[in-house]
């Protein structure tokens, strides 16, 4: 038998600790090989133990999960899967741990613990898993430079300031960029929109993520982006200089409406076991938007959307795919590459920028035929 996981579970409730590791001694391939109820007790059992991966509360006494995992990731890093509340603060405080460094988290129940966390149990040891293979990037927080004053977006936020490379210019409003991500997609996503200027084409996004933490996702990037980025609506039109965010727990997809896209929103089944889907998202690029389409596929697990990635190509989009050495987790990717959906595939850090002046080409040769 291969080595096992080796895990620590850090959380302030017994209940919850006592649960955690007998869902994980269960597995064949893990084992629990220690607990505790605060960071200062969980420091010096990491340091002993030296495990493959820890689970960690983000609210704790003494010293609370954001500010360990913090120190931790800047002295010694290694893989994290956040145990969150579901509620909009631990939504937010969720966010925070994944710009931090942690690979993924789970939202425990806050009701009715025991068989809540038994539910997801499967959830669970799966991120253990993949946080174990997971290159551990230290997280990086993004300042908004205090030389540049930041414009506001409609309602008061602010926003990052314009980007060295400037306005696209006139492009199509035919044009719309498709974008797919899972564990360590959060961080992705915001190293590519960041850089998206203000006049940037539509741009779709469907990242892993359930219920209740995508409105906090989406309101962090607009506070850092150029573009305006929210969670999808079902049936609003999809707009240039917006970014728009599948909700969690529903399917997103785009259609037509005469001249415009629109989003569509719905209570469809889980695809690939995921919902929401980037296979769901991607086919309906292909279907819709056609030759239209940038497609980019950033870090994640498994094989979502690298199917209908293949299918966005053939209907004439050009696809960026991230690369193995800059990905957290290199599944989602590697399957577009060998379904020979990729067109480029770049470090997380260059899709951006090979995008800006793929488009700006379009823009020059919007104008010449003006």
């Amino acid at each position: 038998m291969s080595k096992k996981i080796r895990v620590v579970v850090v959380d302030d409730s017994a209940l919850v600790r006592s649960l955690l590791a007998e869902i994980i001694n269960r597995q064949r391939d893990m084992e629990c090989i220690g607990t505790a109820n605060d960071p200062l007790i969980a420091r010096e059992m990491i340091r002993e133990l030296n495990p493959d991966v820890i689970t960690l509360d983000v609210e704790m006494p003494r010293m609370d999960g954001i500010d360990f995992l913090g120190r931790l990731m800047r002295l010694r890093p290694m893989p994290v899967v956040m145990i969150s509340t579901l509620t909009e603060r631990g939504a937010e405080v969720t966010m925070k741990a994944l710009e931090l460094g942690a690979i993924d988290f789970v939202a425990k129940p806050r009701v009715g613990l025991a068989n809540g966390l038994n539910d997801l149990a499967e959830q669970i040891v799966d991120k253990i898993r993949v946080a174990a293979v997971a290159q551990v990037h230290r997280g990086v927080i993004r300042e908004t430079p205090a030389q540049a004053p930041a414009p506001l977006h409609a309602g008061g936020a602010a926003a990052a300031p314009v980007s060295a490379m400037g306005l696209l210019g006139r492009l199509s409003t035919e044009k719309l960029i498709c974008i797919g991500a899972s564990t360590g997609g959060t961080e992705a996503i915001k190293e590519v929109l960041v850089q998206m200027p203000a006049d940037s084409p539509a741009i779709v996004i469907t990242q892993h993520m359930p219920p209740g933490f995508t409105t906090s996702f989406a309101a962090r990037l607009n506070g850092l982006c150029q573009i305006i980025v929210k969670e999808a609506v079902n049936g609003e039109r999809i707009l240039p200089g917006h970014a728009y965010i599948a909700p969690g727990g529903k399917q997103f997809h785009v259609a037509r409406s005469g001249a415009n896209y629109v989003a569509v929103v719905d209570d469809g089944p889980a695809v690939n076991r995921h919902k929401p889907s980037v296979e769901v998202l991607f086919k309906s690029a292909a279907a819709v938007v056609g030759r239209n389409a940038f497609g980019i596929m950033l870090t994640g697990m498994g094989n979502d959307g690298a199917a209908a990635m293949r299918e966005m190509k053939d209907a004439g989009s050009y696809n960026y795919v991230q690369d193995e050495a800059s990905c957290i987790v290199f599944g989602m990717p590697r399957e577009a590459i060998a379904h020979g959906a990729a067109d480029e595939v770049l470090p997380l850090g260059q899709i951006a920028g090979a995008l800006l002046t793929k488009l700006r080409g379009s823009s020059d040769r919007v104008l010449h035929r003006i």
